[in-house]
């Protein structure tokens, strides 16, 4: 009886800890995550989307809801580009890595959170940058912008945050990460793929001619649960590579 007491309460130390590390874990993690480099991806990402947005004008470009997609979309992947690709790195890199394989359901405590606060971030990053463009150059219903914004980039932000599972280096996951998005541009451009719910690109804004408003809608609703989807699939797999222990460690 003495015994089983011993180890209930042991257990109930070692619950308490974790619970407690958690706690402090969900305070500190914000400066994992925004840490170091973020701060210049977030002012790149500034800088090119006023640049994009100089040259259209100066350039004296058709503007329009669809156009001010276009100029968002490569500052936001840039935004999601840095937690995401060096997420696991700086874990390692901030000692902090095995501390965390002792959490009980490690990767949903900790990375499911994670990944849900990057998003929420660059959510209202993305709500300002659109409230900027509507006072300088079109109007665009902020909210509306950054939640089509949100389906491409949850799927390119998982799928890098599964490949950094893969390969554990973030050097090498930026490096594939960059292979799969310019191949992931260039096959947006063929005709088989560019007007099709297959197209991760796809503009909700930009409404080809010879579509129906009627068509057009439901192919981006096919669109938009095709990346929601593969979002989910990429952050699942990602998750369970957390599983493997030893190759990280």
């Amino acid at each position: 009886m003495k015994v089983h007491q011993h180890v209930l309460n042991r257990n109930d130390y070692d619950y308490k800890t974790t619970d407690t590390f958690i706690t402090q874990s969900g305070k500190i993690q914000p400066k994992i995550i925004f840490a170091g480099k973020f701060i210049w991806f977030l002012l790149a990402a500034l800088a090119f989307f006023a640049y994009f947005m100089f040259q259209s004008a100066w350039s004296r470009s058709e503007i329009n809801e669809g156009l001010i997609y276009y100029l968002l979309m490569f500052p936001s992947v840039l935004l999601v580009f840095y937690p995401a690709v060096f997420g696991i790195q700086n874990d390692e890199d901030n000692r902090i890595l095995e501390i965390l394989f002792g959490i009980p359901d490690y990767k949903y405590k900790v990375w499911g959170v994670r990944l849900l606060m990057i998003y929420v971030a660059i959510f209202f990053i993305l709500v300002a940058f659109s409230y900027l463009a509507t006072l300088l150059l079109y109007p665009v219903n902020p909210f509306e912008m950054s939640i089509q914004l949100m389906f491409p980039l949850a799927f390119f932000g998982n799928l890098a945050f599964m490949l950094s599972t893969i390969t554990r280096s973030g050097n090498g996951t930026a490096v594939l990460t960059i292979i799969l998005a310019i191949f992931l541009l260039i096959t947006s451009k063929t005709e088989m793929i560019e007007r099709s719910f297959w197209n991760i690109l796809l503009n909700p804004f930009k409404v080809p001619d010879s579509f129906l408003p009627v068509i057009w809608e439901g192919l981006i609703i096919k669109n938009r649960i095709f990346l929601l989807i593969g979002g989910i699939v990429w952050m699942m797999i990602g998750l369970l590579n957390l599983q493997k222990r030893e190759k990280f460690i």
